[in-house]
């Protein structure tokens, strides 16, 4: 259906709802898609390397309430984009199950906090808490053989 590149919005918009649910999208991934090609073609969006520079030059939280107007892409999503594409260095994705687990584990408390309660609790962890997110899912990951030492 797509050549070996990944798509250009512009290919994507000439696909149907029904052709991209054929590739095996569910319907939302689909709408997802279409969505998302239809805001990069609208401008609406950073796109390419301008917009690659312009995504650098924004905050966090202003690159989050860009990208969370796509269909199918929320805080989450974007806090890993932010950490993992974009490397920000301090970015506590608080709302992640395996992060509160995590520091639920590693603190040894009896209840798991939520995620407005763990952004407060990791606040000393500045600028760093991007780091300390890795550490955190590691503890659920079962790789704390070291934990002690932390």
């Amino acid at each position: 259906m797509f050549p070996e590149q990944l798509p250009l919005a512009a290919v994507a918009l000439n696909f149907t709802l029904e052709k991209l649910r054929a590739v095996g999208l569910s319907k939302n991934k689909a709408l997802a898609v279409i969505d998302l090609a239809e805001k990069i073609e609208a401008n609406k969006l950073p796109n390419k390397l301008p917009g690659r520079r312009q995504l650098l030059r924004m905050s966090d939280s202003e690159i989050i309430d860009t990208l969370t107007t796509v269909r199918g892409i929320g805080p989450w999503t974007v806090q890993m984009f932010l950490i993992f594409n974009l490397g920000r260095a301090d970015v506590m994705p608080a709302g992640d199950l395996a992060i509160r687990k995590g520091y639920q584990q590693l603190m040894e408390l009896e209840e798991m906090p939520d995620a407005a309660n763990l952004l407060i609790l990791t606040e000393h962890w500045k600028p760093y808490r991007s780091a300390a997110a890795w550490y955190l899912w590691r503890v659920v990951d079962g790789d704390n053989d070291n934990a002690d030492d932390w």
